[in-house]
């Protein structure tokens, strides 16, 4: 995905994640300052101006935004018009006291979910030039007093936009946690062929080597290289290359079994570990693979044959370390090679010392 497909998509998604707060807090909104501006004498474009505000303008504000070329800074610029009539509302009640602190809450907590610190302090002058409009328009009274009936109508704003808000940040935060798992399943993975990366599977080589040496668990390690590869990519492209190895993977994934984890090691070469297995119970099963290996045909070039080299190694008592235990593993894949490649090579202890077994 191109960057700019990105910031895209980013933007539409900030849009709908603020339609939501700022429908249902205009929405009772609306109540807090109905309830102080009844029972006044106040003119009937002013009630208009307020039912346009918290039931059309939510909407309004929407279709804009998704139609704008860039949402994200398209939505900041309505936020602070939200601002700017809250203001204008806190002048309009003559700065009653409980619903101009819900009002300047609610508006905090929107602008702060917007662009942090910065957006508020944009807020806040927004808010000061909405109350100037209110009081040019109006005149100025100060009426800060809170009767029972203003309370009751703030109520709604009291219980609904703390409750709207945390669901948005609910569903912020199970949004991050997918994200999160999605990004440590990518940095463990090769892009090209889905398999374990290199880094991890040798993070999991060194724990299944201690596991071994703690419990005197058998495992075996297998390192798996595709003959001639390079004049694959010489002959029939890199291209066609990228398929091989493809294939190959498909097929590692598919002929091993539940426990065994496979990565690529780098290039050609692929690795896998097979816990709780004998060095030869690990030739039976990557044999099968070889053999699954030689029928594969690839759809780029049908005359192409592919075959492996494989080495195997058991973690036994006379390892010291992971680097000892894919060494072995590494000269077994050597001999397999010299010995004309298209087969697997154990290396394994016998009478007190490693040796080479030829499949």
């Amino acid at each position: 995905m191109s960057d700019a497909n990105a910031i895209h998509k980013a933007g539409l998604s900030f849009v709908r994640r603020t339609f939501l707060p700022r429908a249902t807090g205009l929405a009772v909104g609306f109540f807090a300052v109905g309830g102080v501006l009844w029972g006044r004498d106040e003119p009937v474009w002013l009630w208009a101006l307020l039912i346009w505000f918290c039931f059309v303008w939510p909407l309004t504000a929407y279709q804009l935004a998704l139609r704008a070329r860039e949402h994200f800074l398209f939505e900041r610029r309505q936020v602070l018009f939200d601002s700017l009539m809250g203001g204008f509302w806190i002048g309009a009640m003559q700065f009653n006291v409980l619903a101009s602190v819900l009002l300047l809450s609610m508006l905090a907590m929107n602008n702060i979910a917007t662009g942090g610190a910065r957006m508020v302090i944009q807020g806040w002058l927004c808010q000061l030039l909405g109350m100037s409009i209110a009081l040019l328009l109006l005149g100025f009274n100060f009426s800060p007093q809170t009767t029972q009936l203003h309370v009751y109508a703030c109520i709604p704003m009291l219980v609904v936009h703390p409750i709207t808000i945390g669901l948005v940040l609910y569903s912020l935060t199970i949004q991050l946690v997918k994200n999160k798992k999605l990004l440590r399943q990518l940095s463990r993975t090769d892009s090209l062929t889905g398999l374990a990366n290199r880094g991890y599977w040798m993070e999991l080589q060194e724990r299944q080597f201690v596991l071994s040496r703690d419990t005197e668990q058998m495992t075996s390690l297998a390192l798996i290289d595709i003959d001639f590869f390079k004049a694959t990519n010489d002959t029939y492209g890199h291209v066609t290359g990228d398929q091989v190895l493809c294939l190959v993977s498909e097929c590692i994934r598919r002929h091993l079994r539940a426990d065994d984890v496979a990565g690529r090691y780098g290039g050609d070469e692929f690795c896998i570990l097979l816990p709780d297995t004998s060095p030869q119970s690990a030739r039976e099963v990557l044999e099968r693979l070889r053999g699954a290996i030689e029928a594969l045909r690839c759809e780029a070039a049908p005359q192409l044959r592919v075959s492996l080299s494989i080495g195997i190694a058991g973690c036994g008592p006379h390892l010291s370390n992971v680097t000892a235990w894919l060494n072995d593993a590494d000269v077994a894949l050597y001999q397999a090679k010299r010995l004309g490649r298209n087969q697997t090579v154990v290396r394994c202890l016998a009478d007190g010392g490693p040796h080479l077994s030829r499949a």
